[in-house]
């Protein structure tokens, strides 16, 4: 889809359609509150147009209704209602904006949108970004093994506005912001909505350093089995053993064009388990369904990462994934096995369906050994997520509040929702084992998403900032979370933040 934006506009571009909207005012009359369209903010000739309709005595600009009418020169425009002006805000406007989406993307090729009547708060850039946001991610669809696609008919959006020319500098870069941020999350929804048979450890390597490869001021590295070793990442590798596909730790890191030796360095480290059969601690046959999308951290990070390159992040960012996935066979990893983590310390694997936290150990002290300002992890890591903050809530846990605060700032910024659980010091008590260091699972299911971010603690340098994001609840297969994302499989929710985040570091 083509954004354009007009600043010459009189009333609105030529196209199949001219969006307008309008707003809903409650008046008593008696007795009676009744709703009263407000479109004072219309160009006179469109207003002369809706009124000469007769069936514009029905429309009240209530949220998602819609009227079609004629304007005067034969043109077709589109009345639009967003609700109460008083209760408009950016993430009811990408509500609404996503109906828009649904009603016309089946009909029509172009349409023109009157953004001035769009406006929250008169904020031209914020407002353009959650339209554009609406677009693109209602837009996703996911039918790459579908013999036959979906036609969506709509191809371009121009917004037409009477605003002065010296705002059209900055709201053209808010839009190019947008469209790198959008084509991000859905590139996060391909990761993970891909099936395990296409997407294993070495193609998804492959495809993620491909892409990253076009990005302006990225460099590259892989490390594969040999280089793990080496490293004696003894956990990420226990996890591996019982694979057919090399493991891959995929090092990404932009640099930004003024750096410095001042420069903010964020670290990144995202789960990339391909597929997850619990190892020997096999999981149950329904368990087991949609457990290609135990990547989801790796994928999130990894657009978030995408997006804020794109968009000229002025902190440097290193984005380090840990793929593999955990499978049964021979040499898969025993339950009461004891390995030793490249910090050194021993672990105790009780349960092999515990694997995230391993590979997401290793990965961590090889962050921390960087010594960057701030360490965020993200994993599909704990089924105790969903039970403890509900479907649509990211989990922040970490050692640093500031860092926490920053990324609830962000969620806020975006829309999206995160809720911070405690590490309080039973949870690590809980975590060490008799005979090892550590153990890898705590000795009851309560507070199993604190647990696990104990656990991971335990790999970080205690002077870096960290902050872990649980994202089971959140990155796919429950289904719909918000309007403008699927009703099924993967939602793509937190990279918006994660990369609002990294933008404002």
């Amino acid at each position: 889809m083509e954004f354009q934006l007009n600043f010459n506009a009189k009333n609105h571009s030529e196209s199949e359609v001219a969006v307008f909207a309008g707003f809903s005012k409650t008046e008593e009359k008696g007795k009676k509150k009744e709703n009263k369209l407000v479109n004072s903010h219309w160009p006179k000739e469109v207003k002369e147009a809706f009124n000469s309709f007769k069936a514009s005595q029905t429309f009240n600009g209530l949220s998602g209704q819609s009227l079609a009418f004629p304007l005067a020169n034969g043109d077709t425009a589109l009345a639009y209602g967003l609700g109460e002006k008083s209760k408009l805000n950016f993430e009811s406007l990408r509500k609404s904006v996503s109906a828009l989406h649904k009603l016309v993307a089946d009909t029509h090729k172009e349409i023109s949108i009157n953004l001035d009547s769009f406006l929250v708060k008169s904020k031209l850039e914020e407002s353009l970004t959650a339209i554009v946001e609406a677009f693109l991610l209602t837009e996703y669809r996911y039918e790459v093994f579908m013999s036959k696609k979906s036609e969506i008919k709509l191809k371009s959006v121009i917004f037409d506005s009477k605003l002065p020319k010296s705002k059209a500098k900055k709201a053209n870069e808010a839009l190019v912001a947008a469209v790198h941020v959008s084509e991000s999350v859905n590139l996060c929804r391909d990761y993970v909505n891909c099936p395990p048979n296409d997407l294993n450890s070495e193609t998804y390597a492959k495809r993620v350093v491909e892409d990253a490869k076009k990005i302006k001021g990225v460099k590259v590295k892989v490390l594969g089995k040999a280089e793990l070793k080496k490293e004696k990442m003894g956990m990420f590798l226990a996890v591996n053993q019982g694979s057919d596909f090399e493991p891959q730790l995929v090092q990404l890191t932009y640099t930004p064009p003024k750096a410095t030796k001042n420069t903010k360095h964020i670290a990144l480290v995202g789960k990339g388990l391909t597929f997850d059969t619990g190892g020997l601690s096999l999981k149950p046959g329904a368990s087991m369904v949609n457990m290609k999308t135990d990547m989801a951290g790796s994928s999130t990070l990894y657009a978030a990462f995408r997006a804020a390159a794109l968009t000229g992040a002025k902190t440097k960012i290193t984005c380090l994934l840990g793929m593999t996935d955990n499978a049964i066979g021979p040499k898969a990893i025993y339950p009461d096995a004891i390995v030793k983590a490249k910090n050194g310390k021993t672990v105790e694997i009780l349960n092999t369906d515990a694997e995230g936290r391993l590979v997401l150990g290793d990965v961590l002290t090889y962050a921390s050994e960087m010594k960057p300002d701030a360490i965020i992890d993200a994993a599909t890591l704990t089924g105790a997520c969903l039970i403890a903050v509900g479907i649509e809530t990211c989990a922040v846990l970490g050692n640093n509040q500031k860092l926490i605060n920053d990324l609830l700032k962000s969620a806020k910024n975006t829309d999206e929702y995160a809720w911070q659980l405690p590490i309080i010091e039973e949870f690590h008590n809980d975590m060490k084992s008799p005979i090892a260091d550590l153990k890898n699972i705590g000795g009851s299911r309560w507070g199993g998403t604190a647990k696990a971010a104990a656990f991971l603690e335990n790999f970080v340098d205690k002077d870096i900032a960290w902050a872990h994001l649980d994202i089971a609840g959140i990155s796919g297969g429950q289904g719909a979370h918000k309007p403008y994302c699927p009703a099924s499989g993967a939602s793509g929710l937190i990279v918006r933040t994660v990369c609002d985040y990294l933008r404002n570091a």
